[in-house]
Parts: structure tokens; sequence; C-alpha cells
């Protein structure tokens, strides 16, 4: 193709604007190099609007073997070569203007070049129309709405259209930067075939870039201010419009601002892990908008832009190699946003490490035990309750004891860790809560425990257990059910039926007032049971135990008597009767499958049947037992169940017997209490009531008593006092040490008297003189006070607090034990006696354990141990059963016998 042929070509595509030539035209009229050729270039440069897709074929395509160098190439391929590329771009291209500004190319031709500019200039022009037309809406609507609508509606358009506009500029340059860049590598490829223009053509690459970028940067800082500067007109605007609200709507009170705040604050509440998702938001949003700001003042990409943002928040020391004044700026506010993004995350660490310990400090945190025992409430029987759990669960190697009360974790286990026993391996959690919420019950896991006991609130009555009826509701209301029993402890009798009623099969009740009534009624018939009854439900000694062996099928129960070393077995659990319990049942009694045999044993452990022992027969003693004899009783005090004692006492005493009571409370009043408390009087056969109205620490009103004709005393914790152990107890002393000296002082004086270590003084032989001829039985709330009466010896004491602890204990650990104490503390069935030895032997036999036993046993009675003449405290279950040896009539033994 001739040289005239290409230039027509070139004139008549009109594509001869595209390439910059002056530098090309005047180095080639030097070069001996190339040959010349018609000029085919515009003299002045200018930028290229579109490169067509043909055009690229010298570069990329294949051309023939006769092709003209690359420049006529150029021109012929515009109707004869493939394209090998097609560039979609539909965005305008933003010429560079190196020298002058050269005028508009054909319509035509920059329809092909650049087929999207007229829609990109419509879609320009719809938009801004449609901002015009929205504006006039809002003016037509205007005369509709109040202000503060027409101003939301204004600022609501408004943000729109800018974002728009914002985002399709944004979209604009990069598609066009794109564009440039592409092509400016084509016009540097292409001028690289003439070795005089590199350089300038470099230079001139590196000014469109540096020109395209320095742009693009600017549109970056624009936008991360205007994003940092919307929080503030927001603010700004909620203000104004809850300003304009107030002024038009009087009624209206809560502003926006407040109910953002609302939101706000309502969000981090609810959300458990809100905080630290608003601190992550935060971070992102710092390092986002602070590498966009980097990447407007600094000539890296923007990737490192956004890296460095992250080290200035990370650590504020990274920024101090910035040496121009906007990277400076820059820095420093990204620095000073991460000191404030690690100042919070610190505050928000420490307060969790914070609240975790506060929860742990204050017992928030859930048990995560099973078969364990829980205790709920706190009083001060708990200290005797630990104990004896302590000691049966010694065998176990220990066990675990959960405490939840209504009071602070720290003050428990302190009050805990001042008890002085021995906790022998068991474990004492503490947890603050309430038994009536079923989040706490949960937080113990009340579902897994094997024994619930509920403890009484020192108070009044009534109250502690209507509280303990709540509890026994809440515990019935567990979802997940529950694995052990429930023990209530209950102040009043009267509460016990509608206790059981509520909680059904699962709970076991101890009425601690009826307890001790009675214990104190057995006590005062029988002097030194109260050490009985103490080994007997304490775990220190010797405890019931109830288990099934299947070698014993068959047996009689007079041959299951002496089948145990270890152990006395005093009744059966009989299968057939549907698991009931009898005590001392018939010799002729056959065990059958599915029996369990009741012993007295010193750990559960420790006992098995052995092979028969050879007993020599045992002749029968009849020895009659003389007829009961009216007594003359004296109470002093009042307790609120004192009706359920004068029924007690009306059982067990014999006809024509005297009941003095002693007392604050008016005559006339007591008849009314008694009538209230369910008592007919006129249905008492055995005794009668003498009433006396007085203050029992008070000499002169003591005096006024008989006090050397009472059989038995018996000194209660009064009613005004019982809240306070110390005061209570203080109450009795005084009173038991002013009885003991009047009685002392009315009694002719016997000058041989064992004082013992009382040497120093003669009141204390005196009153042991005294203690002789009648029985004093003292209530004593706090143990404290056993020391005293133990070391004086002048009064049969009774520890209540510490027996309703035991049989507590004993409850939760064996709920079948429950059945048996009942039948020993009712009025009817069996009951331990203290019986005297020559009912059963004569003086100086000499017999085994086993042969007094079966002589026992001709009387319809299981003995269970003695007490030796000179020996001060009873041998429950004795060991070496079969062992001869010499016996007094002055010797007592302890037995489980009918009530006479």
């Amino acid at each position: 193709m001739s040289l005239d042929s290409d230039s027509a070509a070139v004139a008549s595509t009109s594509r001869d604007w595209y390439f910059p030539s002056p530098p090309f035209i005047h180095n080639n009229s030097n070069s001996t190099k190339f040959p010349k050729y018609p000029r085919r270039f515009p003299t002045n440069p200018r930028p290229s609007q579109h490169l067509p897709s043909d055009s690229r074929q010298p570069f990329g395509g294949v051309s023939s073997p006769n092709s003209s160098p690359p420049f006529r190439s150029v021109s012929s391929s515009t109707s004869t070569s493939a394209p090998h590329r097609a560039f979609n771009h539909e965005r305008l291209r933003r010429r560079v203007d190196f020298g002058r500004r050269r005028e508009k190319p054909q319509q035509n031709d920059v329809n092909e070049a650049i087929p999207s500019v007229s829609d990109g200039v419509s879609r320009r022009r719809s938009e801004v129309s449609s901002a015009v037309s929205g504006e006039k809406f809002l003016g037509f609507w205007g005369n509709g709405f109040n202000v503060r609508w027409k101003m939301a509606f204004f600022v609501a358009i408004a943000t729109a259209v800018f974002s728009s506009v914002v985002y399709q500029n944004f979209c604009l340059h990069i598609q066009v930067n794109e564009l440039q860049e592409h092509i400016s590598k084509l016009e540097f490829t292409f001028r690289a075939y003439n070795l005089s223009d590199s350089m300038e053509l470099i230079s001139s690459f590196g000014q469109q870039s540096d020109l395209h970028s320095k742009s693009l940067k600017r549109l970056a800082l624009v936008v991360s201010l205007t994003l940092l500067s919307m929080p503030v007109l927001a603010f700004k605007y909620i203000d104004y419009v809850s300003r304009s609200r107030s002024s038009e709507n009087i009624s209206e009170e809560v502003s926006l601002n407040k109910q953002l705040a609302y939101r706000v604050d309502l969000f981090l509440s609810v959300h458990p892990y809100s905080k630290p998702l608003a601190l992550l938001v935060a971070t992102l949003l710092l390092i986002c908008l602070g590498g966009l700001a980097l990447f407007g003042v600094k000539d890296d990409s923007l990737a490192e832009c956004l890296w460095l943002s992250w080290t200035y928040v990370a650590d504020s020391g990274n920024h101090t190699d910035s040496e121009k004044i906007g990277e400076r700026l820059v820095s420093v506010s990204i620095s000073f946003g991460g000191m404030l993004i690690f100042a919070m995350m610190l505050g928000l660490v420490s307060d969790a490490i914070s609240e975790k310990f506060d929860s742990l400090r204050k017992g928030r945190s859930k048990v995560v035990e099973q078969n364990h025992t829980l205790i709920l409430g706190w009083s001060d029987k708990l200290g005797s309750l630990l104990n004896q759990l302590a000691i049966a669960n010694e065998s176990l190697g220990g066990g675990i004891v959960v405490v939840m009360a209504e009071r602070d974790k720290e003050e428990m286990e302190l009050d805990i860790a001042k008890m002085e026993f021995n906790f022998k391996g068991t474990s004492v959690i503490c947890r603050s809560g309430s038994p009536l919420i079923l989040a706490d019950l949960k937080k113990v896991s009340v579902s897994k425990a094997r024994a619930i006991i509920v403890l009484a609130e020192d108070g009044n009555a009534d109250q502690s257990d209507a509280r303990a009826l709540r509890t026994v509701l809440s515990l019935t209301g567990v979802k997940e059910g529950l694995r052990g029993h429930i023990v209530v402890e209950l102040s009043d009798l009267d509460n016990e039926v509608l206790v059981k009623l509520v909680g059904g099969d699962l709970v076991e009740t101890v009425v601690a007032h009826d307890v001790i009534g009675r214990l104190m009624i057995q006590c005062a018939r029988q002097p030194g049971l109260a050490q009985i009854w103490e080994d007997i439900l304490g775990f220190e000694n010797c405890e019931f135990y109830i288990k099934r062996w299947s070698q014993l099928d068959g047996m009689h129960f007079e041959d299951v008597l002496i089948s145990y070393p270890d152990a006395i077995p005093c009744g059966i659990k009989v299968a057939s009767l549907g698991g009931k319990i009898i005590l001392n049942p018939d010799d002729s009694y056959v065990l059958q499958e599915g029996d369990e045999v009741l012993v007295i044993a010193e750990d559960d452990d420790t006992y098995a049947p052995a092979p028969l022992p050879t007993v020599k027969e045992a002749s029968f003693i009849h020895i009659a037992r003389t007829a009961r004899k009216p007594q003359k009783i004296l109470l002093c005090g009042w307790r609120r169940d004192i009706d359920d004692m004068l029924v007690v006492l009306d059982a067990f005493l014999a006809p024509g017997s005297e009941l003095w009571m002693f007392n604050e409370v008016a005559e006339k009043e007591r008849e009314k209490k008694l009538i209230d408390g369910g008592l007919d009087i006129s249905r008492l056969v055995n005794i009668t009531l003498v009433n006396r109205e007085g203050n029992a620490v008070i000499r002169r009103h003591l005096e006024s008593l008989p006090l050397q004709s009472f059989d038995s005393i018996l000194i209660l914790a009064d009613e005004s006092v019982e809240d306070s152990a110390i005061q209570a107890d203080s109450r009795s002393l005084a009173t038991l040490l002013l009885i003991r000296d009047i009685q002392a002082k009315r009694l002719p004086m016997v000058t041989h008297v064992q004082r013992g270590s009382f040497s120093q003084g003669s009141w204390i032989g005196e009153m042991q003189q005294a203690s002789d001829k009648s029985v004093i039985i003292s209530e004593i709330l706090d143990p404290r006070t056993k020391n005293l009466l133990s070391m004086s010896r002048i009064s049969d004491y009774v520890l209540s607090n510490e027996l309703v602890s035991m049989a507590l204990a004993m409850v939760a650990e064996d709920r079948q034990i429950n059945d048996v104490l009942e039948e020993l503390f009712a009025e009817e069935g069996n009951e331990l006696q203290i019986r005297q030895a020559d009912l059963y032997l004569r003086e100086g036999e000499e017999l085994s354990f086993y042969e007094v036993l079966l002589r026992a046993r001709q009387r319809r009675e299981v003995m269970i141990g003695y007490r030796l003449a000179d020996a001060e405290r009873a041998v429950i279950n004795p060991p070496s059963k079969s062992e001869r040896r010499r016996w007094s009539v002055k010797d007592v033994f302890v037995v489980i016998a009918e009530k006479e």
C-alpha cells in the first residue's frame, strides 16, 4: 500500500487526533533509521478519547507478511482487522490537556469511540431533573405539611441526591481513570518504537498517573471528612427537630436526642455482648476512615494506608516518622482515636473481670455439683447441723454441703469459719439467694441434690412456717424435678398438715417445738434420757440404719436379735405392708423376702450379720412393776405450743397428777390462749391445772411456790425472749439457780456431801443435794450454755437447737428414720425407757449382754444399752455382747418398750 493511500485512509477515518506526535515528526525528520512519511498526526498533542479495538492488531493481532511498518498498518487496520479486545466502558473520559484543547471531533466518531457518553450525560440530566422535580414536589406539598416535616423531607431528598452524585462521580472517576491508564499504556507502547521519544513519553505517562492519583486521593480525603462530619450534622439536626416539635406540640416532652439515648442505653443493657460489639465497630470505622484520610495525604496505595491506620490505632507511637503537615494531622488524629479505643477496651476488660470476681465473691455463680446436701435458710441451728452432716459423711471421705440464704456470701463464710469443729473432709459452699426464686434454686443445682433441708427462721413462728410453705411451693415448681427429698423444719405443729399437703411424698417435716416439748416431758419422767437421745440422734456414737440382708430371710426376729455382733436390731421394715416400719415386733415374726432390718449401729458399714452365737437359756424373772404414782410438776414459762405439751403430759402422767403453771401471762388470758390453741381443758383426765402468776427470775415470786415438793420442774424458753438464744438461756439459767438455791435452803442439810472440785464454796454442793430430790429440765438454745450446766451437775439439761439439728441431719441422710422418731415421740406406741436392773437380774449375777437382752424380750422389750451405777453416761450398742460380766441392781438398762 502506498503512502498516499495510507494518508487518505487516515483522513477518512478521522483518527489522526488520537496520537500526539510533534516529537515524533520532529524526530523522524532528523532520523536516518526510518524513511520519511507524509504527516499524519496533528502538531499539538492531545489525549486520546477512544482507541478502536481493531487498531491494536499491529501489537496484538496477526498481520500479513507484506504489511507496511507499524504506522502504516494502523490506518489500514480500520477496515480489515478484527478486534483483539473489546472495551465496554460506559462512562465519559476526561481529557488530559497537554497543550491546548482540541476542537470537538465529529459526532459519529464520538459515538463509535465512546458509545456510553450520551447515556451517562442523560443519566446525569435525569438525576438533576429529578432533584429539581423533587424541589417542586416539596414546594407543592409544603402547603400541606408543617415546618418540621418539610425540613425532614428536604433533608432526606438532599441527602439522597448528594449521596447519589458522590457515588456516581466516584464510579465515573474510577472507570475513566482505568481507561486513561490503559490508553496511556498503549500510547507508551506505541511511542516506544521511537527511541528518541522514550524519555518524554515516560515523563508524560508519569504526569498523567500522578494527576489521576491526586484527584482520587482528594476524593478519598473528602469522603472521609464527610463521613466524619455526618454524625455531628445528625446530632445537630435531631436537636433542631426536637426544639421545633417542642415548640409546636406542648404535650410532647421527650426529645429525639433523649429517645436516641434511651435506645442506645436499651441496646447496651439488653444485649450481653453489645459493648464489645460497639467497640469493634468503632475500631473498624476508625481504621477505615483513617485509611481513607491517609490515602488522601500520602503517596501510598489504599491497602498500605489501611495497614498504617491499623498500626496507628494499635500503637500511638508509630506516627513519629510522618513528615508532611497533612500526614501528621491525620496520623495524630488516628492515634488519638486509638488511645480512646484502647482506654475503652481496658475499661470493658476491667469491668468484666471485676464483675466476674464480684459475682464469685457475692455467691452468684452456679454450683455444678450432684448428690450434695442443700440447706436453704440460716439460723442458730446451722452450726450443729453442719457438724452432724460432716460426721455422717466422714466414712465417705467427706461430702458437699451447699448453703443458700439471703445473706452476703462473705458473711456466711466468715461465720462458718468461726465454728469450732472439724469438717472431716466435707466442703461447705455458700451462695447468696432466695429460695423463693427459681433462678436462685437452679443456681445451687437443686434438682441434683440428694436432700434439701429447709430451716425455720428465727422470730415469729407463723411467719417462719409461712415462708417454709412458700419455699416448698417453689421447690415443687422446679421443672427438672427433684432427685432427693425435702426436710422441712416447722415451728408450729398446726402447720404440718398444710406443708405435707403441698409437698406430698417429697416432704418430711420436723416440728422443732413439738419435738423438744415431747423430749422434755420424757426427760422429766425419766432423768438421764436426754443424754441417751443425744447419743442416738447424733452421728458421733450410734444411730439408726435400715438395710436389707437376704441371708436373714426365713429367720425369726428372736434369732435376728443376736445375729449382729456390732449392732442391735430393734425393728423391721415390712415389704408386704408397703414399707411400714414396725418397732419391737413379736419374736415369732419371720422375715420375708424384701424385708429390711432396722438396727442401731455406729455406722452403716460397721455391722453385718454373723452366725448365731451360743447363748445360755435365760430364765424368766417375774418381778411385778410398781404402779404409776401421781406426780407434781411445775412449768416455768410460756410457749406458743404449751397446749400440745399439756396433751402429752396428760397422756404420760398417772391419774391425780398436778401441773402447776407459773408465768407472767394473766390467769384469765391463759385459758383463752389454750382454747384458741385447740385445747379443751375439760378433756384433761389425768392432770389438774394449777395457775400461778409471777416472774421466774424474781426470787420473791419463786419463794411463793412449794419448790421442794415438786417431782419435776420444766424451765421453758419463754415466748417473749425465744427470738434471742443468749437472752433466753440467761433467763433459764437464772431461774434454775434461784430454784436450786431456794430448794437447798428449805431441804434438811446433809453433813456428808460429795462436792468434788467445788470445795471453795458450799452452794453447788447444796444444789447438788437438792437435785437428788427433784428433777429440773431446762430448755437451752445456745450450745455454749451446755458447759456451764454440765460442770455444775445441778440440772438434767436439754439442748433444743442441737437435738433438732441432729434430727434434721438424720432425716436428711435417710428419710425413713423420720417414721421411727415420730413413733418414739408420740403418745402411743413404743418409746425409749430407762429400767432398773432388778427387773432383769439379781444382785451379783454374772450374765452376758445377750442373756440380759433375751430376758428383756420376755417382757416384750428391746434392750439397746445400759448405764453402770458408777458411770456418768450410758453405753448404747455395747461391744463384746457375748462376754459375761457381774451386774448390780443399781445399774440401769435402756430399752425400747411400749408406753404404759
